[in-house]
């Protein structure tokens, strides 16, 4: 029997954290997109159909971002129809007002856009200043909001630059209140790199808070390059947020920073918020069946070190 099987983790909750958490599903958009070799939609597909059988109830779809950048999701107008039956949330990226007239065209109802807390990502993901990209994300956001469409403002860099180190926490936070005046009605602050620390977590969720933003706003997505994922999370759980931003099976990193690794594991987050007795609505073992049945579709065992525990992979 594995863990899972004799009733483990043993569930022993602690005190100022909250009782529920949504996960933010991103392995089909954000995992997949860094894939080498582009997965047939009807494997995409299949992928999201799991994703919500297991119990998410939020999946990022794919991204309407032109082909010649993203090859591996230019296929968004043939995947979106085939899952947008399903009784989910399935949120799309919208680089810019051509990718969101493409994404309301098929019935989107969640849009996100992504910006940078730095100048050097924001020149390397979209060829513009920080504040040329906020003006060009700004009637984007307001013909999303006219269409009655909820919007996030993916924030990336919010704790380390490759090229520029640390990041100012202030500012982010100049970023973040763009991003919040501007519509858009929830944050993703974004770990691109991994390099967040706890302390550096609570300052800017402190620093956050502290200057009029609503913690029910912000949702967080820690990369695991240097094994700080959990705890980073554990973190801001402790500062209220109840959004966390996850990839199933560990997928994904970012074509812009080249010493990005993977995302969370969607299962290592699901095992440490069960034994913390924190509801998610996941069952755990479809969701491991469903990222080995994915590993084997890319040709690799899954990175999460949950899966390959519950799954008795190869370590």
């Amino acid at each position: 029997m594995n863990a899972s099987e004799l009733g483990l983790p043993m569930a022993v909750p602690a005190e100022g954290l909250p009782a529920r958490v949504r996960i933010h599903e991103v392995g089909a958009r954000d995992g997949l997109q860094n894939e080498k070799a582009v997965v047939p939609v009807e494997v995409k597909a299949e992928f999201i159909r799991r994703l919500a059988a297991a119990g998410l109830t939020t999946i990022e779809a794919t991204s309407f971002v032109h082909p010649r950048w993203v090859p591996q999701l230019a296929d968004a107008e043939q995947l979106f129809p085939q899952v947008s039956d399903l009784p989910v949330e399935l949120p799309v990226l919208v680089p810019n007002a051509r990718g969101l007239e493409r994404a309301l065209a098929l019935g989107a109802r969640r849009v996100a856009v992504f910006a940078s807390a730095t100048e050097s990502f924001a020149k390397a993901n979209l060829n513009r200043t920080v504040d040329e990209a906020l003006a060009m994300f700004e009637p984007v956001v307001t013909r999303a909001k006219a269409e009655d469409v909820h919007v996030r403002g993916y924030l990336s860099m919010c704790f380390g630059d490759p090229w520029e180190g640390a990041v100012p926490v202030a500012q982010v936070v100049r970023v973040c209140r763009a991003l919040l005046d501007m519509g858009c009605d929830e944050l993703s602050l974004g770990d691109t790199i991994g390099v967040a620390t706890p302390g550096h977590v609570s300052a800017l969720l402190d620093t956050l808070t502290d200057t009029g933003v609503p913690v029910s706003a912000l949702g967080v997505h820690f990369h695991d390059t240097y094994g700080q994922a959990l705890s980073n999370t554990l973190t801001a759980l402790r500062h209220g947020v109840t959004t966390v931003d996850a990839s199933a099976g560990g997928l994904g990193g970012c074509p812009y920073a080249k010493s990005a690794t993977g995302n969370l594991a969607t299962e290592d987050l699901v095992w440490m918020l069960r034994g913390l007795g924190i509801e998610t609505g996941i069952d755990l073992g479809r969701l491991v069946a469903t990222s080995v049945w994915m590993a084997a579709h890319l040709g690799r065992p899954s990175p999460s070190r949950t899966v390959r525990a519950l799954s008795h992979q190869e370590q």
